[in-house]
């Protein structure tokens, strides 16, 4: 890959990943600014859900058999951009959520086509796509690290308002235009018949024949539900401890998720398939036990330690699987099983967590105030559960072990 090209695709995941990065953490505090309930947060985080649900079918549909990837990621943009805009300047709960479910569906298929984009340039995508996503991880780190350090000069309490979301719409409309510029990639499937099973991944169920790709698959819905308390609660959590610069702190859990990339192969060989989901899950557990008993004393360090586990969450269980699934289905199936494991973590999973995190903030509310260490005690109970399901029911894959080590 020329240089050139490395930097062009680059910068676009930077972009592509600092926007959502702008408004996605920082939501929930503002949504608490503006009175809405847990459940109300819960359901305005499951619009992005209910879009990755929805974005494969618009990829397959569309962009796949007519248009050039750039270009669709391109208006696609420059869309978003003005609605998260507008968007942001709603106070009441129905418009504000209707927009933000018009606005995701408008981004979460950026994220595919930024992804065919990268892999259309590249020679050894294996070797080559690590370095480029590499990036977006980067500028979602980024938007943190500006909103708590350059926005809260000018903006009091700017977590808490709505200008994250207009760097988000700024973010945009920047990538939107310079999408344009990106080397082409044109349709793959001009002229092919794509059926709904096809883009769903329906063959990709054949490997629910397998025992322990089953296992995996319940296990990867039901562990993501209690992913969500992090994603909706935690800065606002953090927010109400007193913790300042929040955004850029909660960054630190995407800075650790870098390192762990780089380590994951040295950690393959070692521990096997089995051993790196289960250290992913466990680390949830561990987590939310921190943030149970956390606070801005002497136990401040269980925050930050809390925050900084993300890498090992993140990557020993999102990754690992990513790698798992690859290695369990064959080439003819490889994209829609991927494709089948994204909606049933990111689309299902996080969706149904979305709506039971919101419910069980309010449940323990009471004159406003959060039991948080009920709250976070909830999530780690479920996930501890989900890990012993998993570890006892789930055997060495030997097949697939052998292949990644």
């Amino acid at each position: 890959m020329k240089p050139k090209i490395y930097t062009q695709l680059s910068v676009m995941m930077f972009l592509q990943f600092f926007i959502w990065g702008a408004w996605f953490v920082t939501l929930g505090t503002y949504l608490n600014a503006l009175n809405f309930s847990g459940s109300d947060v819960g359901y305005t985080y499951l619009m992005n859900n209910i879009a990755a649900i929805i974005s494969p079918f618009f990829v397959g549909m569309i962009a796949d058999r007519f248009f050039s990837s750039q270009k669709v990621m391109a208006v696609l943009h420059l869309l978003g951009g003005v609605v998260i805009y507008y968007v942001s300047d709603a106070t009441t709960g129905s418009y504000l959520i209707f927009g933000l479910l018009i606005y995701n569906i408008l981004y979460m298929p950026t994220i595919a086509l930024s992804n065919a984009v990268s892999f259309n340039q590249m020679e050894n995508p294996d070797a080559q796509f690590p370095y480029v996503r590499v990036w977006g991880t980067i500028g979602w780190i980024v938007a943190g690290l500006i909103i708590s350090f350059v926005l809260a000069n000018y903006v009091n309490q700017v977590e808490a308002t709505a200008v994250p979301m207009k760097m988000a719409a700024a973010g945009s409309i920047i990538l939107g235009i310079y999408a344009f510029f990106l080397p082409d990639t044109p349709p793959k499937n001009i002229g092919k018949d794509i059926t709904m099973g096809d883009i769903v991944g329906i063959k990709a169920l054949k490997l629910l024949k397998d025992k322990n790709f089953t296992i995996f698959v319940i296990s990867s819905l039901f562990i993501c539900i209690p992913l969500a308390f992090y994603y909706n609660f935690t800065n606002m959590f953090l927010n109400e401890l007193g913790m300042t610069g929040t955004a850029a702190k909660q960054s630190m859990g995407q800075m650790s998720e870098v390192i762990f990339m780089f380590l994951m192969p040295w950690f393959f060989v070692r521990l096997g398939v089995k051993k790196m989901l289960m250290v992913g899950m466990l680390s949830w557990v561990l987590r939310y036990i921190l943030f149970a008993h956390g606070d801005l004393g002497g136990m401040v360090w269980m925050l930050y330690l809390g925050i900084l586990l993300h890498g090992l969450c993140y990557d020993f269980f999102f990754v690992t699987g990513m790698i798992y699934v690859d290695k369990k289905a064959g080439v003819e199936i490889r994209a829609q099983a991927q494709g089948f494991i994204s909606l049933v973590t990111y689309g299902i999973g996080i969706g149904l967590g979305s709506v039971i995190s919101g419910q069980i903030v309010d449940y323990f509310t009471s004159n406003g105030i959060k039991d948080w260490t009920t709250i976070w005690w909830i999530p780690a109970l479920f996930a501890g559960i989900v890990a012993v399901f998993f570890v006892t029911t789930f055997k060495n894959d030997h097949v697939s072990k052998a292949k990644v080590s």
